[in-house]
């Protein structure tokens, strides 16, 4: 058994996940934006067992080793990318929470 990697939220991510179910509890109501919470959270959790998970996608395109997870996995439906990059020993770091159909590179740190 691998050891567990440490997932780390900027600043920015933690807006964007808040800015999200925001915009959910608004538009579909405070049940929908539970469930896209968990969805959120289950992307999230699974970035514990490594960069290298299924769906994970490197996108040095957008940033130099920036990779991507996008939340709708395991018959779960969202519109959200986790953004993200390797820090030093096993952490992962969540740049951003960005909805799929943004411009990615327009909304990352320099």
């Amino acid at each position: 058994m691998s050891a567990v990697w440490a997932v780390r939220l900027a600043e920015k991510a933690e807006h964007d996940l808040l800015d999200a179910l925001v915009w959910t509890t608004d538009q579909f109501g405070a049940l929908q934006a539970d469930d896209y919470l968990e969805t959120l959270t289950l992307a999230l959790e699974a970035l514990t067992d490594g960069p290298n998970i299924v769906g994970s996608k490197v996108r040095d395109d957008i940033g130099l080793g920036i990779r991507t997870l996008h939340v709708a996995r395991l018959g779960r439906k969202g519109r959200h990318l986790v953004v993200f990059r390797l820090a030093d020993g096993q952490v992962i770091d969540v740049i951003r929470l960005l909805h799929d159909s943004m411009d990615l590179a327009k909304h990352l740190p320099d």
